[in-house]
């Protein structure tokens, strides 16, 4: 089976050695995305909210440039500088997987790339 890298200009571009995500078989694996926008290359600051929705959009347009989506996301993997931040990432889960939600863990981490607070990774399905 072989691994095709996913490259797409409408999520942040890669900041280091990887690949923004990679299909493998009917699966698509994303890298981590913090809330950079993808047209400026800056961090989204402030409002977390829109921090989280940032994202989360990131993750999808990963997704959808290996066939899936965030509606065909499996599993989700949330990292935050700060757990207590884990009332407003569900809400904010509520407005994106408003049905069958895919599977998450939540984890508090020290730091991460460019002084986000929050940072996700993704496996989707592909049909």
């Amino acid at each position: 089976m072989d691994n095709i890298v996913i490259e797409t200009l409408d999520a942040p571009q890669a900041i280091g050695t990887y690949s923004q995500g990679i299909k493998s078989g009917n699966l698509v694996f994303t890298s981590g995305q913090i809330p950079l926008n993808p047209e400026t290359g800056e961090l989204i600051n402030g409002d977390f909210k829109s921090e989280i929705s940032q994202v989360l959009t990131n993750l999808n347009a990963v997704l959808k440039s290996g066939g899936s989506s965030l509606k065909q996301a499996v599993k989700l993997t949330v990292f935050l500088t700060d757990l207590s931040y884990f009332p407003q990432v569900n809400e904010v889960f509520k407005e994106f997987f408003s049905e069958n939600p895919p599977a998450r863990s939540a984890v508090e981490v020290s730091a991460l790339p460019m002084n986000a607070k929050i940072e996700i990774e993704a496996v989707g399905s592909v049909e």
